[in-house]
């Protein structure tokens, strides 16, 4: 039950961060790091995955379509990680500091933990509640 709750949880997220990089990219846009080639398309294209991934976690009838979406967004989530460490050093070097240390600090650890979250919702590791047989 309460795996289930945190996979929709983790797909409402994902839903409104999708929908969030298409309908208004520029934000995403500022912390984008330089190196990344067509950002534009690469951000509308994040969006279309989260929206892809979030439907695939919601599914309560295809456990290997529940799983690969749980796999992209883990994958998403370790590939945009680039995105807020840049973000980081964009506020920290503004002379008020940006959105801070108290929005930045935690942004960081939670990242790991929305992989699992993720993973662990979507069915495909246990761990750390490995079930006994």
């Amino acid at each position: 039950m309460i795996r289930t709750v945190f996979r929709w949880l983790i797909a409402v997220f994902y839903a409104f961060a999708g929908y969030a990089h298409i309908a208004d990219p520029a934000p995403f846009l500022l912390i984008t790091p330089g190196w990344v080639p067509i950002p534009e398309a690469v951000i509308f294209w994040t969006g279309i995955a989260e929206l892809l991934g979030a439907a695939a976690l919601v599914q309560w009838k295809s456990l290997p379509l529940r799983r690969a979406g749980a796999i992209g967004l883990a994958l998403y989530a370790v590939c945009v990680f680039p995105a807020n460490i840049h973000h980081f050093a964009l506020d920290m070097a503004r002379p008020d500091g940006g959105m801070g240390l108290g929005y930045h600090i935690p942004r960081m650890f939670a990242q790991p933990l929305i992989i699992w979250l993720t993973l662990w919702s979507g069915g495909v590791t246990d761990w750390p509640f490995r079930r006994r047989s």
